[in-house]
């Protein structure tokens, strides 16, 4: 690839670097002592979270994706990822000399991360296990990981370049009055989901079943139609929400996901919380598709986005170490305790559907683990044992394609001996596995010792300053 300078990967010289924080005199200059090394070491955690719970979330369901309702490890990745990126955007356009200027760039960047996430999660690359690539054009995946955290950065950037006052922060209220239009664009996006999540009339529907919706033939389920009986407002099941009524309209069915969490559920699976085959008296919607990225969940996603906006505010104006930690604790609570009251009222904890409650719990959460970490690392300067996250922390794009996109493992898994199970990357899991005579923990040192293998290259590509972004 190449150095820090590049255009093509790095943010643009004329504003400042993620992770640095900028004085309000103008002319500053950031200096090496002014990085945020929590953020990257948050980052860093975040792609190694990742990694584990897509890895090992097989030999242990409990870290995996909720099936539908409910929050397991695996559920705090996306928000993370999400309140990073806008407390990133808070810091880097704090200081803009020219909105067109900053707003073409952020659309652009958009665009590469949308267009990235396509080809890395669209279908051309079929994962480990499977020694083929290439995808139909009319069935491609046009919603992912990467496209869902496009939207969240646009969001939060439009709403940082355009919609914050210009008024000197000398006092809690005008602290407020600088931000108050971007707090109420993020009401009237969460209102407009609610509107739209309890208001709208979902029809009954069908999809067609084909091989791309079952993995082995199902008895019972020929490749045909199947109908899904709804006739609803408000319903957040899998077969009824407003979330995959969008998706399929606007998106087509044959481009959702099509293997979608809630064929763990125990009306989809006998080995449920874990993927199995249909029970015998599975409802039709098990084999329907379902993208966990929609884009009705995406907008409400960006929400989180807007939060980590507000954290980096916070660590912008407010200068002292435990002001700051303090300020941060209290919002973060505040969140976390609103997110359980709205789950106690009946909203329930959703990641496909991005409902409120878990919008508030997920970014609390976010907002507590910066706060360890910005107190271990920036402010005791505690950073040695972290190092592995913050190197992993500072290249989690090209970290993110190989490793978690499998891009990496897919490759080695291509060269193998006589046989496609004889590579590299099976025969260490195998060997693992029989040395600790157990399937599931073997399947852990293998994912952990993948996670130590990731964050050494990510140190050798801070040793020779490579630093790959868009």
């Amino acid at each position: 690839m190449s150095g820090e300078g590049d255009p093509l990967l790095s943010i643009s010289s004329s504003q400042p670097r993620e992770g640095e924080i900028v004085s309000e005199t103008a002319g500053s200059k950031p200096t090496p002592n002014d990085r945020l090394v929590s953020l990257d070491v948050f980052r860093g955690i975040t792609i190694a979270l990742m990694i584990l719970v897509d890895d090992a979330g097989k030999a242990f369901p409990s870290i995996n994706h909720s099936p539908w309702f409910g929050v397991t490890l695996a559920d705090f990745v996306m928000p993370f990822f999400l309140f990073i990126v806008g407390l990133s955007a808070s810091l880097v356009f704090k200081k803009v000399s020219s909105k067109p200027q900053a707003t073409k760039k952020v659309l652009l960047r958009t665009v590469k991360l949308f267009i990235l996430g396509v080809f890395l999660q669209g279908g051309y690359f079929h994962g480990r296990d499977k020694l083929s690539y290439g995808v139909d054009i009319a069935k491609i995946r046009w919603m992912g990981v990467l496209q869902r955290i496009s939207i969240g950065y646009l969001f939060a950037s439009i709403l940082e370049i355009w919609f914050a006052n210009d008024y000197p922060i000398d006092s809690a209220k005008a602290f407020v009055r600088r931000y108050f239009f971007q707090a109420v664009a993020g009401i009237l996006v969460g209102l407009s989901y609610l509107i739209f999540l309890y208001g709208l009339y979902v029809p009954d529907w069908f999809f067609e079943i084909s091989s791309l919706n079952m993995e082995s033939p199902v008895s019972g389920y020929e490749l045909s139609t199947q109908t899904v009986n709804c006739g609803v407002r408000g319903s957040l099941e899998p077969p009824c929400n407003v979330v995959g009524l969008i998706d399929r309209i606007l998106l087509g069915e044959k481009h959702l996901y099509q293997r979608p969490v809630y064929r763990r559920t125990k009306e989809c699976s006998v080995n449920s919380p874990d993927y199995g085959p249909l029970p015998s008296n599975a409802p039709g919607w098990c084999l329907a598709p379902f993208d966990p990225e929609g884009i009705l969940s995406s907008l409400m996603a960006a929400i989180t986005c807007l939060v980590g906006l507000h954290f980096g505010h916070i660590l912008v104006h407010v200068k002292d170490h435990m002001q700051r930690v303090i300020f941060w604790s209290v919002f973060s609570l505040f969140l976390t305790l609103a997110g359980y009251i709205l789950e106690l009222a009946g909203v329930p904890l959703s990641k496909p559907l991005y409902t409120l409650s878990y919008t508030f719990i997920t970014a609390g959460v976010s907002g507590l683990l910066l706060v360890v970490l910005y107190y271990i690392v920036d402010v005791k300067c505690f950073r040695k044992p972290m190092v592995l996250f913050q190197w992993m922390g500072m290249n989690a794009l090209i970290l993110y394609a190989l490793a978690a996109c499998d891009l990496f493992p897919g490759a080695l898994q291509g060269f193998y001996w006589y046989s496609p199970e004889n590579n590299l990357v099976d025969i260490t899991e195998r060997f693992l596995q029989a040395a600790f005579n157990s399937k599931k923990w073997g399947t852990l040192v293998f994912v952990m010792l993948e996670i130590l293998f990731w964050g050494l290259v990510a140190g050798f590509l801070h040793a020779k300053k490579v630093y790959v972004k868009l």
